[in-house]
C-alpha cells in the first residue's frame, strides 16, 4: 500500500518518519503540512509568523543547542532576507569552532518557475547555496528520490537546503508506509541510458530531458539522461563516465547560465583529460533567460527550458 502517491507527500512522509524515529526534530511553518500537525501537535510542528530571518537564527540556534529544526521558507525568495544566519553562521559555525557544535538544520525551499507567480516567486538559485562552503544542497526530481534525500538530510549533522520543484509537486510517487532507505548525497542517477549523447538536468527539468529523449529516439538518437539529485556535493564522476563514452554533452538547468550549475559541471567535464579528449562537439549548456522571470505564460514558458528546446540542442551537436 503506497502511503505517499505525489512528490509533496513522499517528503512528508520522511519527515514523519525521522520525527518518529528522533524528538529531537521539530518542524517550522508559516503553513505547515496538516497531516503532520495533527500527528504531532502544536509543540513539534509549530506555525510561524513570516518572519524569516528570525526564525532562521532561531533555527541555528536549536540546532547548535542539540535540536533537530525543519524549517519550510515555502519559496526559495522569501529566505533572501534570512542569508546572512544561512550563510554566516549555518554554513560557517561548525568550522569555526572547531568542530564543537552540529548545524542538523534542514531548509525547505520551493523554487522554479510554471506556475505564472511572476518574478519573485519563480526563481531558481540553488547555484548561489552551492556555492557556500558549509551547505549541503539538494534538488530531487522524483518522490522516491525526494523521500530518501529527504531522510538523508535529516540525519545529517550539517546544515542542508533542499530544493523542490513547484512543478513537481503533485508529480506521481509511490513510496510504501515503510520506513524505506535513505539515498546518499553525492550519487547521481542515470534516469536514461543512452549511447549518443549525455544530457544532465536538474530537478524538474529532469521531466523535460526524458521527454526530448523519447522525441529524439524517434529519429535514431540515443540520449543518456542523469540526475545529479544532489548539487553540493556534485556527482561529477558519474556524468565524466558517460561523456567519456557518448562524446557529447547538453546540460539542462532552469536558472540562468552566468555562474550556474550547468556552466559547473561543463568546467567539471572540460578539466577532465579523459572526458574532454571524448568530447567529438563543445558542450551545450540550455538554460533560462538571463531576465527575471515573466508573469504572462507564454513569455514564462519561452524564458525556461523545454522538451523542444533540448532536443533541438542536441541535434545541432549531432
Amino acid at each position: 500500500m503506497s502511503a505517499a502517491t505525489t512528490y509533496d507527500e513522499a517528503v512528508d512522509l520522511a519527515v514523519r518518519h525521522e520525527m518518529e524515529r528522533d524528538p529531537r526534530i521539530f518542524f517550522l511553518a508559516t503553513d505547515p503540512p496538516d497531516g503532520l500537525a495533527a500527528h504531532f501537535g502544536p509543540q513539534r510542528v509549530r506555525q510561524t509568523p513570516i518572519s524569516e530571518p528570525s526564525l532562521t537564527g532561531m533555527c541555528v540556534g536549536a540546532a547548535m543547542c542539540g535540536l533537530r529544526p525543519i524549517f519550510l521558507w515555502r519559496n526559495v525568495t522569501f529566505g533572501f532576507g534570512a542569508l546572512d544566519p544561512v550563510f554566516n553562521q549555518a554554513a560557517k559555525l561548525r568550522f569555526m569552532l572547531g568542530g564543537q557544535v552540529r548545524i542538523p538544520l534542514v531548509i525547505r525551499v520551493s523554487y522554479g518557475a510554471g506556475t505564472g507567480l511572476a518574478a519573485q516567486h519563480m526563481q531558481s538559485p540553488y547555484a548561489m547555496f552551492a556555492a557556500m562552503p558549509g551547505l549541503k544542497v539538494v534538488a530531487p526530481s522524483t518522490g522516491e528520490d525526494a523521500y530518501g534525500l529527504m531522510r538523508t538530510a535529516l540525519l545529517d549533522d550539517n546544515p542542508v537546503v533542499f530544493f523542490e520543484g513547484v512543478r513537481l509537486s503533485p508529480q506521481a510517487a509511490d513510496v510504501p508506509d515503510t520506513l524505506g532507505e535513505p539515498i546518499p548525497f553525492g550519487v547521481a542517477r542515470t534516469a536514461r541510458a543512452g549511447d549518443d549523447v549525455t544530457i544532465v538536468a536538474i530537478g524538474h527539468q529532469v521531466h523535460e530531458a526524458l521527454a526530448a529523449a523519447a522525441d529524439l529516439a524517434a529519429a535514431g538518437i540515443d540520449a543518456e539522461v542523469i540526475d545529479p539529485r544532489t548539487l553540493a556535493p556534485l556527482d561529477t564522476a558519474t556524468v565524466t563516465a558517460s561523456v567519456r563514452r557518448t562524446g557529447r554533452l547538453v546540460v539542462v538547468d532552469e536558472a540562468p547560465a552566468a555562474c550556474s550549475i550547468a556552466s559547473e559541471i561543463v568546467t567539471s567535464v572540460c578539466e577532465n583529460p579523459a572526458a574532454l579528449s571524448a568530447l567529438r562537439t563543445p558542450p551545450r549548456r540550455v538554460c533560462a533567460a538571463p531576465v527575471p522571470i515573466p508573469y504572462t505564460r507564454p513569455l514564462e514558458q519561452a524564458a525556461v527550458p523545454s522538451a523542444q528546446r533540448i532536443a533541438d540542442a542536441v541535434r545541432d551537436l549531432m
